[in-house]
């Protein structure tokens, strides 16, 4: 017996127009359709209809997730500071942490992640080789204090996330770990009804080594990644890599030129009248209170995430006016790598040994030409910095990558021995020694993943949500004469009798227009209409996304939507 929810029992208020504040489709369609409300800027409500999707999604997981072996845990939402402190991340996630300190002055944090808790978990409840290996998972509100929360419930400050921990004794064993939760995800996003790419990612703060991330393509998404149209290769764009590939080449010796008024790129190519990118861009940054140089050619623009990513847990910032003060050898607008002085050099595989640049001479109104890279300095560090562009060549075939918006669903990683370290977690291995425990992480976005299958089911009528995850099966519309409601509660109690999902539109007072427009914008998968054929007993049954229509008697209807 499935349930039948009557609309004139349900708390829903439909909008005919957008939210005001209002950017991206599933914001606008999720509150139009009455399934969440917002209480303030990242805080949101979800009410019964958005409740029941969640619920559908977090169903989904749970039943995945329990099919490969994990057990489910509930951790706390609110988090002691001393964990934290240990691995560094109560520094390290700076003003995305919620804090707050208890009436007697102690600590603590609103759990953005759980690594940390779940490691000490293990280490409390598991001390030989034969408990291991072991997943836990749970399914809990998470806290970041954004910046700019937007996009609804996509960007939030308060969101619903599955995190699930793997704990191996052997790299081995986490590449399993690893296995097991790719292929999880790959049926629990396929049961979803998502379109998805699983690229190649970062770690960033969690850590670790191995990456990828899920991404469901949408106008609305916040990151961006690369596909390549002639092979299989997809990656954030953070981690997309350029070979460093020596150049050998004759280059004349290094010549001055005087170059009066030319701070920018684009002023010096113009007065020299060569292309930007046959200057070397050095961009100064600070990577934890040091000046360091980042050289890139002059017709590309430098990522400071992709910096940031690569230089973590190292806090990156832009140099400013007063750092040049007393630094003879920063003269700025004309900085060259030629000649700086207890500067760490960075550069883009772009700018390889043998390859030969117009930058600056460290003098002003002065640049200088047939500087080349090995000859004239030296590279500490090559790192992939550069903000991709469409036509990039792929770091697997080499044909040109394109670029796509994506929303990010799923992240996994195996994190290796980063935080067994830091808290000491060994078990008693086969030998009878202490060995160290290697983890993995992986997070779903629950939440997230509503926001991203509106996004991509939803057309101009509203939303069309997946069977699997629609808050019913079918919205029984009753067009408004007495005969007609009568008709449509009876084929609704028959089919939550046959295991159907129903939401009956039997609203009093409601026009048949408004209930069909509210039918299209909810978005069930199915809608059966007991119309101006009801004294007959026939209905007619619509399918929501194709938008397909038959006349069915009501055991016509009944035996389809139960098959």
């Amino acid at each position: 017996m499935a349930q039948v929810q009557r609309m004139s029992r349900l708390m829903v208020k439909t909008l005919r127009d957008d939210p005001a504040d209002a950017e991206t489709l599933n914001h606008k369609l999720l509150v139009r359709a009455g399934y969440v409300r917002r209480n303030a800027a990242g805080i949101w409500t979800w009410l019964p209809l958005g409740k029941k999707v969640l619920d559908n999604i977090s169903r989904v997981v749970r039943e995945e997730m329990d099919a490969i072996g994990a057990q489910e845990v509930l951790l706390p939402a609110l988090l002691p500071k001393e964990p934290y402190e240990a691995s560094a991340r109560w520094e390290e996630y700076g003003d995305l942490l919620f804090r707050l300190k208890d009436r007697k002055g102690a600590e603590y944090l609103l759990g953005p992640t759980h690594e940390e808790i779940f490691t000490l978990i293990v280490k409390d409840q598991v001390a030989s080789y034969k408990d291991l290996p072991v997943m836990l998972y749970q399914i809990q509100t998470k806290y970041r204090d954004e910046a700019r929360p937007r996009a609804g419930v996509l960007r939030g400050r308060e969101f619903q996330m599955k995190d699930s921990y793997s704990f191996d004794i052997t790299d081995e064993g986490l590449a399993e770990s690893y296995r097991l939760h790719r292929e999880a995800y790959q049926k629990i996003f396929a049961r979803l009804g998502l379109d998805y790419r699983i690229v190649s990612a970062v770690s960033g703060a969690m850590g670790g080594s191995a990456s990828e991330e899920f991404l469901a393509p949408a106008p609305a998404g916040e990151d961006t990644f690369v596909d390549c149209p002639a092979c299989d290769y997809a990656a954030n764009t953070e981690a997309v890599t350029f070979k460093l590939t020596p150049v050998s080449a004759e280059h004349g010796a290094v010549e001055e030129l005087a170059t009066p008024d030319t701070p920018t790129i684009e002023t010096l190519a113009e007065h020299l009248g060569v292309p930007a990118s046959a200057t070397l861009k050095n961009l100064l940054v600070k990577v934890d209170g040091e000046i360091v140089a980042v050289g890139v050619p002059g017709d590309r623009e430098v990522d400071l995430g992709k910096l940031g990513e690569h230089l973590a847990p190292a806090v990156v910032e832009l140099v400013t006016a007063e750092d040049f003060e007393g630094r003879a050898d920063l003269v700025r607008g004309y900085v060259g790598p030629q000649g700086l002085e207890k500067v760490r050099y960075i550069a883009d595989p772009r700018v390889a040994p043998g390859t030969a640049w117009i930058t600056g001479a460290n003098k002003v109104d002065t640049h200088a030409k047939n500087v080349v890279a090995g000859r004239d300095f030296e590279v500490d560090d090559y790192l992939d910095v550069v903000v991709v562009e469409e036509g990039d060549p792929c770091p697997k075939c080499g044909a040109g990558l394109k670029l796509d918006r994506a929303i990010e669903i799923g992240h996994i990683f195996q994190l290796g021995r980063k935080y067994a370290d830091t808290f000491g977690l060994d078990v008693l291995g086969q030998q009878g020694k202490p060995v160290r425990v290697t983890m993995g992480s992986y997070g779903i976005g629950v939440s997230r993943a509503v926001a991203a299958l509106a996004e991509q089911s939803a057309d101009e009528q509203g939303l069309c949500w997946p069977k699997e995850i629609a808050p019913a099966d079918v919205h029984v519309v009753a067009a408004g004469k007495a005969l007609q409601t009568e008709l449509a509660l009876d084929v609704s109690e028959k089919l939550g009798a046959a295991g159907v999902r129903v939401l009956v539109d039997d609203r009093a007072g409601v026009s048949p227009g408004v209930k069909f427009t509210d039918a299209e914008l909810i978005g069930v998968p199915k809608i059966l209409v007991a119309g101006r054929r009801s004294a007959e007993g026939v209905l007619e049954l619509k399918d929501r996304r194709t938008g397909e229509r038959e006349e069915l008697t009501v055991e016509e209807a009944i035996a389809r939507l139960t098959a």
